[in-house]
């Protein structure tokens, strides 16, 4: 009797393994992700959502690749390119990424940054928050928009891949990572104002 279960076990796992192969699981990605461009460029997805036409649209820096470049999950490779860059705006520095629906699951939550809303710009003295690929989840103080350009500075520390990473007060997206200045985690972080993207 045994021996009869175990040669019907050994015998359904076998005609399992001979199936066709299970596609990838979707990869998981919200506001602080990271996320790969055209299989080199690795830069932070700012935030994920639907537009008012019903897409599934994300932002990151535009510096991280060009229209038409190939979006992957860092975190979930075996995902595939996950989406593409739909739109680079040079002077904002911002890209959009359009998803593939089926392959992606959007969170509002990534590590220790979570996102309810749109607003801003952040003003001195707010404490701001990012969350990068690269050095995770720093805080520091805003210096606002220091040359009334639509870009705000904050002390918070980012480096290479960090680009694109949400700047949130609190809960609300205020702005974007794009760089920083002279030294990575010490000089000034500078990024893009949410409400001049959108």
């Amino acid at each position: 009797m045994r021996l009869g279960i175990l040669v019907l076990a050994v015998g359904a796992s076998l005609l399992a393994g001979t199936g066709v192969a299970a596609a990838a699981d979707p990869a998981v990605l919200g506001g602080g992700s990271g996320i790969v461009m055209d299989g080199r460029n690795y830069c932070t997805l700012t935030t994920i959502g639907p537009d008012s036409g019903g897409r599934l649209v994300g932002f990151t820096a535009g510096h991280c690749g060009n229209a038409g470049s190939t979006v992957a999950s860092e975190a979930d490779p075996d995902a595939g390119v996950v989406g593409t860059i739909a739109y680079t705006d040079a002077n904002l520095d911002y890209a959009v990424i359009v998803f593939e629906p089926a392959k992606v699951v959007p969170v509002n939550r990534v590590g220790n940054t979570t996102i309810t809303g749109i607003g801003g710009p952040a003003q001195f003295p707010d404490i701001v928050c990012k969350q990068g690929r690269t050095t995770g989840h720093t805080c520091g103080v805003a210096y606002g928009d220091v040359f009334g350009s639509g870009q705000t500075w904050t002390q918070t520390c980012v480096d290479l891949g960090d680009s694109g990473g949400p700047v949130v007060v609190g809960t609300t997206l205020v702005g974007m990572v794009n760089g920083y200045l002279t030294v990575a985690c010490l000089g000034p972080e500078v990024g893009t104002s949410m409400t001049a993207v959108v």
